[in-house]
């Protein structure tokens, strides 16, 4: 006889079944309520078949569910026999007996998995109960313990059940209240699956309360107690974590000797269970509430007032459950005082959402005391401006603010973190910039310090709206004001502000303010500080064009952001960190990271918004025109104008592009004017680097050159004596634009080339490929491919389609190109096609494949040798596939590839004829 804990249920099964087996196998599988022993069984009973053996089912307890005399397991011994039986805690006297005599007689090629759960047997460790099996010489006998699922078993669960709209913090969630039993986890799910939203939150699961399976379950087992014992399963209960002996018989208020009779005949029930040594509890913690719910009201606050007396005898104490079960005793007294000691304890902590749930909460009561509303509101304020968003803060605090009761010293702290709110987390920067600047006001003869703090906010020039030279006040004052005061975190904020507004201009002197931040203080407030100045200068670098720098900026502080208690700073560096991998062309799962980081800030869309462009541009490279413009500008998408001025002119650019791919340069011309008009205001030129090139063309083309070549000169002056490298090779692109499109073909072809090396310098692959295919293009239109000196009309920038018939042969076209051009054109297009493809830029290689095409001569008829692909796609049909399947219609597709619409609309039927694909979408599976 063998003993184990665990097997490998198939192959042993096999063997067991097989026609040369040795002696029987019993498997004994032993799992708590919802553990999935039934699901195993079930998953099992398919061995029969492959092993041609007979399957023999036996759920215990149920009427007409054992088998009868003359099966192969009621009295016949002829071939392999699969016995699986169920439920085996729920037999009656009868059943085991004939289930012992079985397995005490069991014969070669039987083999038994008999499930049970180990909580409800009679007699704890024995399956039939006394005295034990005698099982036969020969049997191997294993006993599997069926686990809780795990935390990575959990998320894949939610995510087939949800398609993956579950947030990781949602997936944890899951697992914390369920105890990882899988049958809660599934019925929960159930529950998640009916809600409608986008995302399911971990407040969602909070929401889905109790599955009815698991509330029967431990309700069934509680009322099965005798009544003077069931307040030892209360106790548990109102506790809601695991807890030693004393302490849930303090709690249930038994006494020591009843309250361990109790506790044994709540363990003998199954009603609780011994989690750790000594530590009791209920094993799926969602249980807790549903016990808790079924007791009366009054004797639930007894029980809560005595939680509450026994868990302040807790080193340390935990002020959080203190709090807790004060307020639900009605002692409001003691849960305010609770609720400042904890809310204290987690923001020296880090633990700044702790915090603001616990002062949120306190705050939002009416019974609170005036002093007491004074005293607790700033804790929440400096708390809630580390922290993530939450609209219950930012409602608090405007409510808080208003009160005309309010000391003026602690209405104006409240402002200026109020203000920091509204500006950073939630987005709403008109509001925001206005109680910075009251609080400014209101703060400068009451607290210095803190009025430099509000200076220093407003001299972030991030913001859209007030323009560069309003922040440098701003900047000027907070220097003003802090300098010889001593104070250090406010000295560390003006630093802090010195050094972003510094780097978002270029300005010469900025790395070495940045160098300068107190990263190494001994003070945790100057510490996070420094944590968001490293931040912002990452941020600025990244616009800025220094990528390698940006990354170490990141990599410092995302690691102080941490260490110091900031997850503010820590998002906005992943929106950063999303930036610089589009640019670098770090392309590979770039769309999930930012599809993740929108679910996870579902609720903070400002926070979202370097995702969503990211996520914008990606689709856009992709084809995906449709998901383009609902990632830049639809439902969940903040308004250009309201983003941050230079993301907003990264988005704006993209929108141009996409309306001049689509063949629209009044809409284009239209939003480049207005998003032109918003950098223009703000005077921070670097920003326009994402927007100029477009921006110049679709102004252009729409008919205003002067207005674009003020935009070229403007851009221009606005850089000049500024270290931006990113900006300077914007500007050359932007040059080369207005070039081609005045037909300064040559001229243009140089500047192309010129921006291409500076970023290939830069590390920027898809920039470089597109300005090397501007220089391309321009050299086929230029003086060089004219050899009778012809002139002709400028050629397509990039984004807008050359209507050159595709396949026409050079020789034949006015103005054909020289041989040597041709062929060095054809060089760079066909580099261009490979790095555009490397990255994933589905639409940018189908058209420089189109124009490629141009280039090369038509062929009548098919070659001897070429394939007919009768059966398959052809090169130019599984092309035109992966662009509908893409989301491009017909007549966008033909704009790319330089076909007629006709000619695309044979192209997609025939690629749905030959794939057997249902719809356009449907195509992406066969391209």
């Amino acid at each position: 006889m063998t003993a184990t804990h665990g097997f490998d249920r198939r192959s042993l099964l096999r063997r067991a079944l097989a026609a040369d087996a040795g002696g029987p196998v019993l498997v004994w599988v032993e799992g708590t309520a919802g553990a999935g022993k039934s699901h195993l069984l079930g998953e099992l009973g398919a061995l029969a078949g492959t092993a041609d053996a007979a399957l023999v089912e036996w759920r215990c307890g149920a009427p007409g569910a054992r088998p009868e005399e003359g099966t192969p397991v009621g009295g016949r011994r002829e071939g392999p026999v699969l016995l699986l039986v169920d439920d085996l805690h729920r037999a009656d006297e009868d059943e085991r007996a004939r289930l012992r005599r079985l397995l005490e007689g069991a014969w070669p090629g039987l083999a038994a998995v008999v499930s049970y759960r180990p909580e409800e047997l009679l007699h704890p460790g024995l399956p039939l109960g006394p005295p034990a099996v005698r099982y036969p010489a020969g049997a191997t006998v294993l006993r599997h313990r069926l686990v809780a699922w795990d935390e990575e078993h959990v998320r894949r669960a939610a995510e087939e059940a949800l398609g993956g709209r579950c947030t990781p913090e949602a997936a944890g969630r899951l697992l914390e209240h369920s105890g990882g039993v899988p049958r809660v986890v599934v019925d929960l799910l159930a529950v998640l699956r009916e809600r409608p939203g986008e995302a399911c939150t971990a407040g969602d699961v909070d929401a889905a309360g109790v599955p009815v399976r698991l509330a029967e379950l431990v309700l069934g087992r509680t009322s099965a107690l005798p009544a003077a014992r069931r307040p030892i399963v209360w106790a548990a209960a109102v506790l809601g974590e695991p807890a030693g002996r004393d302490e849930l018989v303090a709690v249930s208020g038994l006494g020591p000797g009843p309250g361990r009779s109790a506790l044994l005949a709540a363990l003998a029930g199954a009603a609780l269970a011994e989690l750790d040594e000594g530590s009791y509890g209920f094993p799926v913690p969602l249980a807790a509430p549903a016990v808790r719910g079924a007791v009366p009201g009054p004797l639930r606050q007894e029980l809560h007032r005595r939680a509450a007396d026994v868990l302040t005898g807790r080193q340390p104490v935990p002020w959080a459950a203190v709090a807790r079960h004060r307020r639900a005793a009605g002692q409001v007294g003691g849960w305010l005082r609770a609720v400042e000691r904890a809310a204290l304890a987690a923001a020296d902590a880090g633990r700044n959402q702790e915090a603001i749930g616990l002062l949120e909460e306190a705050l939002a009561a009416p019974l609170v005391p005036p002093r007491t509303r004074a005293r607790l509101a700033p804790l929440l304020a400096r708390s809630a401006v580390l922290a993530l968003r939450s609209d219950q803060t930012v409602e608090v605090l405007t409510q808080i603010v208003r009160d005309p009761g309010l000391p003026a010293t602690v209405r104006g702290e409240l402002r200026l973190d109020l203000g920091l709110m509204l500006c950073n987390q939630v987005g709403r920067v008109a509001a925001g910039w206005q109680e910075l600047e009251t609080a400014a006001a209101e703060l400068r003869d009451l607290r210095p310090d803190l009025a430099a703090r509000a200076m220093s906010a407003l001299a972030m020039p991030y913001w859209p709206g007030p323009a560069i030279d309003v922040h440098r006040g701003w900047l000027r004052k907070a220097v003003a004001a802090t300098a010889g005061s001593g104070d250090a975190a406010a000295l560390a904020t003006a630093a802090v502000a010195r050094a972003s507004l510094a780097m978002s201009c270029g300005d010469r002197d900025a790395w070495e303010l940045v160098a300068a931040l107190p990263t190494g203080s001994p003070d945790p407030v100057c510490r996070r500080h420094a944590a968001r100045g490293l931040c912002n200068a990452a941020d600025a670098a990244v616009w800025l064009g220094f990528y390698e720098r940006a990354r170490d900026l990141l990599a410092e502080g995302l690691d102080l952001s941490a260490t110091s208690g900031a997850p503010y700073s820590e998002h906005t560096a992943l929106g950063t960190s999303l930036l610089l991998a589009w640019w670098t062309g770090r392309w590979a799962g770039l769309a999930e990271r930012c599809e993740r980081l929108v679910t996870t800030t579902a609720d903070m869309p400002f926070i979202a918004s370097d995702a969503r462009v990211v996520r914008g541009l990606l689709a856009f490279a992709e084809g995906d025109w449709g998901a383009a413009l609902s990632w830049l500008s639809g439902q969940g998408a903040i308004e250009p104008r309201s983003m941050p001025t230079a993301l907003a002119a990264t988005a704006s650019g993209a929108l141009v592009r996409l309306a001049l791919a689509r063949q629209d340069p009044a809409t284009a011309a239209e939003q480049a004017r207005r998003a032109w008009s918003d950098v223009a205001g703000k005077g921070v030129w670097v920003w326009a680097a994402e927007l100029a090139p477009w921006a110049v063309e679709a102004t252009a083309r729409a008919g205003d050159l002067p207005a674009a070549r003020a935009m070229v000169r403007d851009f221009a002056q606005g850089i000049e004596d500024r270290d931006v490298p990113a900006a300077r090779a914007s500007l050359t692109w932007s040059r080369a634009v207005l070039a081609e499109l005045e037909d300064r073909q040559q001229e243009a072809a140089d500047l192309y080339e010129e921006a291409a090396a500076a970023y290939r310098t830069l590390s920027r692959p898809y920039a470089r490929a597109l300005t090397a295919e501007g220089a391309a293009r321009c050299l086929l239109a230029g003086p060089a491919g004219r050899p009778n000196g012809a002139e002709g009309a400028a050629a397509p920038t990039p984004g807008t389609p050359s209507d050159q018939p595709a396949g026409a042969p050079a020789a034949d076209r006015p103005g054909g190109p020289a041989a040597d051009t041709t062929a060095r054109v054809v060089a760079v297009l066909d580099s261009c096609t490979r790095e555009f493809g490397d990255l994933g830029a589905v639409w940018d290689a189908a058209r420089v494949r189109a124009l490629l095409r141009t280039q090369q001569p038509a062929r009548k008829g098919r070659p001897p040798g070429r394939p007919s692909h009768a059966d398959e796609l052809s090169p130019r049909e599984g092309e035109v596939a992966q662009l509908a399947a893409s989301g491009l219609t017909n007549r966008e597709i033909a704009a790319t590839l330089h076909l007629s619409s006709r000619t695309v609309e044979q192209h997609v039927a025939r690629a749905m004829r030959k794939t057997g694909a249902l719809s356009r979408h449907d195509l992406a599976r066969y391209t």
